[in-house]
């Protein structure tokens, strides 16, 4: 069995990712993200039906769109979405899949988790990737440490994928 840790630097040793549901607000806390991943060198395509740019960077319309392809995507959409979204990566051949979660449902539901897992994506379910990137800061590691006590595990060894 794969750990959410170990799924979670997996997917974050990929330098190309797609984000689909980066907000177009540059307040909101998944463009803070976008910007962040920006910052540590990542080449991140922003995913939008609507078009436009964020952050200077042309949004590609569906994941299937990305050009080149991306082995990782990092799903902030409401959860009602996801299950649509990781159909999308599944028929663009995306390896590994991020629904993201701060507080609420995020990304996740039981049918995107379950769609993930039965067509061999490697998912990481519930997490955010703020908590896995190395000198995050102090907010970040809390909240990562919190989590990892309230599930009753330690660090590397967070609760095992199915």
């Amino acid at each position: 069995m794969t750990t959410r840790a170990v799924l979670a630097n997996e997917f974050l040793a990929e330098r190309r990712l797609a984000v689909v549901g980066v907000s177009r607000d540059p307040k909101d806390f998944s463009r803070g993200l976008f910007r962040e991943l920006l910052r540590r060198g990542y080449d991140v395509v922003p995913v939008n039906p609507a078009g436009g740019e964020i952050e200077g960077r042309p949004c590609a319309a569906g994941v299937q769109d990305v050009a080149p392809p991306v082995a990782g995507v990092l799903v902030m959409t409401r959860s009602e979405v996801s299950e649509q979204v990781v159909r999308d990566c599944a028929e663009a051949g995306v390896a590994k899949v991020w629904l993201h979660r701060g507080i609420g449902p995020g990304a996740v539901s039981r049918a995107a988790v379950d769609f993930c897992r039965l067509h061999g994506i490697a998912v990481v379910e519930g997490e955010c990737p703020y908590m896995f990137l190395p000198v995050s800061g102090f907010v970040h590691r809390a909240h990562g440490f919190i989590r990892r006590l309230s599930r009753g595990k330690s660090p590397g060894t967070a609760e095992t994928a199915r």
